[in-house]
């Protein structure tokens, strides 16, 4: 399995004709590779204390040269592979002259473990087996060597001990490697999972702007349209100069709501006035004959639910204004123990609801944007119609059980 060299990260992609850029090196005495190469050098230590004790000096001098040489290898091959530079070349060249040393001296065979680990993290693929094999059958041969070609245990032992510590090598390279592409995976599903939840935000954003757009400028500009074009007709008569008036007062009050929606989609007069009281003036810019009864005892009502309230009011006035021919409009503010009711009827034409034309540029988003209002708090909003019986929009809307009622309050 490959492998990479030891202590460096994989480089990072580059644009083409720039030069990759390599990670860091990582450094602290925490790391495994640091504490090979000290175990490794401890060891050394050891075993030419060992040899010196052992032996005359004349052999001394070439195991020490020997000795010197696969140190400086060692240090060679580490020092290339924690900056992330080629070092099989050195690998081999260490692997070679450590060869040498260990069956000339088995004393340095406890060097091995250090050699095995460095061999296999330096190089990849074949080479890093080919190089662990070469270690561990040269420390073979040289402690059966020191054993007079007695001892079969000493030929065999260090091929067992590769062969094992090739295994657990193997095995923990294979979890690491899991470990990082189920991370990879992890991170690409949450990177996607981000994407789509922008996406939705977006999409809900977009409905929630165009619910606002037809419930206060797209209903006001239609009204006024009717008017200005029943006052072209009636022109000159007090009826039409009437119709014009009111179309002033409705393009007005889309010119405030516009401005109310650039800043923050705020409702005017919602805040700080009663909600009966906002209900009625919103239904009365579409009918103004319209009406408001209240039910119950009234209470505090959450912005978010009084600013839905007045929205379906409104969208439903324009409807019995634009489409209707109601002689009369009743809207019915109702409040319950756990939520608060509206209903809003109008004794028109009527119409089927099964059979309403589906949102166009034509029109028909006002039943679909009040019936997601009302729905995203939790609500519930019908549609009761028939031809030639009136029509009835009702809508439910929950009321938080952490507002503390206080009967009597305006609402």
């Amino acid at each position: 399995m490959p492998t990479r060299a030891a202590g460096t990260a994989p480089a990072t992609a580059a644009a083409p004709g720039t030069t990759p850029r390599r990670s860091a090196p990582r450094t602290g005495l925490g790391s495994i590779e640091t504490a090979v190469h000290l175990g490794f050098a401890v060891l050394l230590v050891a075993s030419l204390v060992r040899y010196v004790m052992r032996h005359s000096p004349a052999d001394n001098l070439v195991i020490l040269g020997l000795a010197a040489a696969a140190s400086l290898l060692y240090a060679a091959v580490a020092v290339l592979g924690w900056r992330g530079g080629p070092g099989a070349p050195w690998m081999f060249a260490l692997v070679a002259v450590w060869a040498v040393l260990v069956i000339a001296a088995p004393s340095f065979a406890w060097c091995s473990f250090a050699l095995f680990f460095l061999s296999r993290s330096a190089l990849a693929g074949a080479a890093s087996y080919a190089a662990a094999g070469i270690t561990a059958a040269a420390t073979a041969a040289g402690l059966f060597r020191m054993s007079n070609g007695t001892d079969l245990a000493m030929l065999l032992g260090p091929l067992a001990v590769g062969a094992m510590l090739t295994l657990i090598y193997d095995r923990i390279q294979h979890d690491a490697e899991e470990q990082r592409r189920l991370h990879a995976e992890v991170s690409a599903a949450q990177e996607q999972l981000a994407a789509s939840e922008r996406r939705a935000g977006t999409i809900a954003e977009r409905e929630r702007v165009s619910r606002e757009i037809h419930d206060t400028v797209t209903q006001g500009l239609a009204s006024s349209l009717l008017l200005l074009e029943a006052a072209g007709r009636a022109w000159p008569r007090d009826a039409a100069r009437a119709d014009l008036r009111r179309a002033t007062a409705l393009l007005r009050g889309n010119l405030s709501e516009t401005r109310s929606l650039v800043h923050e989609l705020a409702s005017p007069g919602l805040d700080g006035s009663p909600l009966s009281e906002a209900l009625l003036l919103a239904a009365r810019q579409y009918v103004p004959e319209a009406r408001l009864l209240v039910t119950g005892d009234p209470r505090p009502v959450p912005p978010e639910l009084r600013h839905a309230l007045l929205r379906v009011v409104q969208s439903a006035a324009s409807n019995i204004k634009l489409h209707a021919s109601a002689t009369a409009a009743t809207v019915t503010l109702g409040f319950l123990p756990e939520g608060v009711t509206l209903d809003v009827y109008d004794d028109g034409t009527g119409f089927d609801p099964a059979a309403a034309a589906p949102p166009s540029d034509a029109g028909g988003y006002g039943l679909r944007a009040m019936r997601q209002r009302v729905e995203q708090l939790g609500g519930t909003l019908s549609v009761e119609s028939s031809p030639g019986e009136g029509t009835i929009v009702a809508a439910q809307l929950p009321l938080p059980s952490a507002i503390q009622f206080t009967s009597g309050e305006p609402a």
